[in-house]
């Protein structure tokens, strides 16, 4: 039987697999990944700037947010900034424009985004939501509360959109129902019910049953489009390949859509359900930190410190609350 440890091993990976296995494909068309591969369940592929099995800003941001929380021993949102500052210096391959935008201002950890979003009026895109897995895991234990409040702390050190906030909070707690063992898509309305009474309707369509992302009115890259795109993956089929295989095939953002898929997916079915073929040349750099490369092993190893931190190590603390109330 499938355990909290495994599923959050599977949480983690399962969104770098799927940021590596979207990358080649991004802002293509729909239908790309099942043209290449229309009789196999399909391979990890270069392309689009990117190597075989390498993981984009998605997954490197991802390992930035857990080993702060594992070095910080908790929620350290000041380093949290630090450290994706520290990165966006050193020139990524790949930055979201509102990310960087955010992180190259010069501003302080609790103002740069709020003064963004105030000035340009434009901050939902899904840039918190694509790196939230490990954040996920770590605050799964602490219950709805808290992981929902940790995720939207973390998500607007960049995004001052409240919609953003409210995505990666509803991601946070769809992952703790399933490490948990809960179906978290048969828990959706306990779950929107939690969700700011003022982007709630927003999340409530594009997260029903009878949604698809045919419907959506906007781009996935902005962030209800995305998770919604995630959650329909994750409904509309019975695995980790095929949620996979749906979500790329969706177009647009496809690294993120297939990372959020990833996430959530491989929380809810475990890490054997990841291919193998697709794990063994999974990488990810990390600019501006010894431009480090932290493969499958390395990333697996992150989710069993995050695992264990979060099952009884550190309090997840609360330094740097003021962000969450800008």
């Amino acid at each position: 039987m499938t355990g909290p440890a495994e599923r959050a091993a599977g949480a983690v990976l399962g969104a770098a697999v799927g940021d590596a296995l979207g990358a080649p494909y991004e802002f293509g068309p729909a239908g790309a990944f099942s043209a290449r591969f229309p009789d196999t369940p399909g391979d990890l592929v270069a392309g689009g700037g990117w190597g075989l099995g390498e993981a984009t800003d998605d997954t490197q941001m991802a390992v930035l947010v857990a080993e702060s929380l594992i070095e910080r021993g908790g929620l350290d949102l000041p380093d949290v900034f630090d450290r994706f500052r520290r990165w966006a210096a050193a020139e990524p391959s790949d930055i979201g424009i509102q990310t960087e935008a955010v992180l190259t201002s010069g501003l302080p950890w609790d103002l740069a985004a709020g003064v963004h979003f105030n000035t340009t009026l434009r901050a939902a895109g899904n840039g918190a939501l694509m790196r939230a897995s490990t954040s996920a895991v770590a605050f799964a234990r602490a219950g709805r509360q808290a992981t929902m409040d940790a995720a939207r702390r973390i998500a607007a050190l960049t995004h001052g959109d409240r919609a953003a906030w409210e995505g990666t909070a509803i991601f946070h707690e769809l992952v703790r129902l399933a490490l948990h063992g809960a179906d978290p898509l048969a828990e959706l309305p306990a779950v929107l019910a939690h969700v700011d009474p003022g982007h709630r309707e927003r999340y409530a369509t594009v997260l029903a049953p009878d949604w698809h992302p045919g419907r959506a009115t906007e781009a996935n890259g902005a962030v209800w489009p995305c998770l919604g795109s995630a959650v329909w993956a994750l409904r509309t089929t019975d695995g980790f390949e095929q949620a996979l295989r749906a979500a790329i095939d969706l177009g647009g953002d496809t690294d993120t859509v297939a990372a959020v898929t990833g996430g959530l997916a491989g929380a809810r079915y475990g890490l054997a359900a990841i291919p193998e073929r697709w794990t063994e040349p999974l990488h990810v750099s990390l600019p501006g930190f010894d431009d480090r490369v932290l493969r499958a092993a390395e990333l697996l190893d992150l989710a069993r410190r995050l695992t264990a931190w979060e099952a009884g190590g550190a309090d997840p603390g609360n330094r740097g609350a003021r962000q969450y109330d800008q």
